[in-house]
């Protein structure tokens, strides 16, 4: 275990070389790990029995890659992450109010013709800046400032820079033990969970709920799922329910189940086909890996038996555990140079408003533009 001073000074060493990694914190965990790959190969996944980081695009089409952990050196810290000071001067950014308003004018009209029940439409954000953006204080801003969310910092040299604080789980996987969530339902944090949502929201939230259930029906025994609940990720509330059960003995492949859970409707709509097509067709910009996941591929642990007399001899005897923890790429940037790349979106109903959407977007963009000092 290292002091995040050496930490952070390993992750530099490694980007001047321009090496692939990435670094990242579980939610809820002062925790923060990083796998610095020893070559620059873009390895790519073939069937999901690989082990490693994966970070997948929103297009089910495109190539899922992967940082192996057998081809990387594995560094942790648990020492306090100290903020630096960023001042960045933005002299221009670009974004599209119209473009985006009528956009979810068109989804509205989408899905009150009964040819969608919800469709997420999304739009970009670039922030340009004078001067080369450094990304590891970025990066120790968003640990600081959202320790409820999963917080990473993804490089590879043939793909890009990406950096994120996303509140969603899309699946945890260990030894038969299955948990998800359906998150949906925006509003601003204002110094309490105790608030009102809307009919809209709560209809949206709701089919989120009921397509994943119907998803994972043949999948999971034992299925729980919880009320939902109002929860807080950095200065945002959501509605979230939680979803957990045992694997069944025929449903043990993480590919059959990845496909079925991606992409969530919370990030594209139902039905899931129709709504993918929707934004293919009418978004006009590549979502890239946004709203896809990334996260622990089958990471192995040793589990040691409990200590005491009887079982001293039979510490060396521990069993690995195999787990899966991916997360769904919400609140997230992409770096280039002297740009930032912000992404948002938002769930359309037919009770939608356009205008409010585009504000629902505008609120989004804080989680990210916070660490620039917005």
């Amino acid at each position: 275990m290292l002091a995040s001073a050496d930490f952070f000074n390993y992750l530099s060493e490694h980007l001047e070389k321009d090496l692939p990694f990435v670094a990242y914190s579980m939610p809820n965990t002062f925790e923060v790990r990083a796998l610095l790959q020893k070559d620059d190969a873009l390895y790519k996944i073939e069937n999901f029995e690989e082990s490693g980081f994966v970070f997948a695009p929103f297009d089910i089409r495109k190539d899922a890659i992967l940082i192996p952990y057998s081809r990387s050196r594995n560094l942790l810290t648990l020492d306090e992450i100290v903020s630096e000071r960023i001042e960045p001067i933005v002299f221009e950014i670009e974004n599209d109010e119209e473009h985006h308003i009528n956009l979810v004018n068109k989804g509205v009209e989408a899905t009150k013709k009964g040819d969608l029940a919800k469709v997420v439409l999304s739009r970009k954000e670039a922030l340009q800046f004078e001067d080369n953006i450094d990304v590891l204080p970025l990066f120790k801003s968003l640990l600081n400032s959202y320790n409820s969310a999963f917080v990473y910092c993804w490089y590879h040299p043939k793909v890009g820079m990406w950096l994120g604080a996303t509140p969603e789980t899309l699946l945890d996987v260990e030894r038969n033990r299955f948990s998800t969530m359906a998150l949906a339902g925006t509003q601003n944090y204002l110094g309490t969970l105790d608030v009102n949502w809307s009919e809209k929201e709560i209809v949206e939230q709701q089919l989120v709920t009921d397509h994943i259930v119907e998803e994972l029906q043949e999948h999971l025994q034992q299925m729980e799922v919880s009320e939902a609940k109002t929860v807080k990720a950095g200065r945002l509330l959501h509605l979230r329910t939680d979803i957990t059960g045992q694997l069944t003995q025929d449903s043990k492949s993480l590919q059959k189940l990845i496909l079925r859970m991606h992409p969530t409707p919370a990030v594209c709509g139902t039905p899931k086909l129709d709504a993918m097509q929707f934004i293919l067709d009418n978004e006009h910009y590549n979502r890239e890996f946004y709203t896809g996941y990334l996260g622990e591929l089958n990471r192995e642990t040793k589990i040691l038996p409990r200590a005491g007399r009887r079982n001293i001899e039979n510490r060396a005897y521990g069993f690995n555990k195999r787990s899966t923890h991916l997360f769904v790429n919400l609140r997230c940037m992409q770096l280039q140079e002297k740009s930032a790349i912000v992404y948002v979106g938002g769930g359309i109903t037919k009770d939608s408003n356009a205008e409010s959407e585009w504000d629902e977007t505008v609120n989004k963009t804080r989680t990210m533009k916070s660490v620039f000092g917005f």
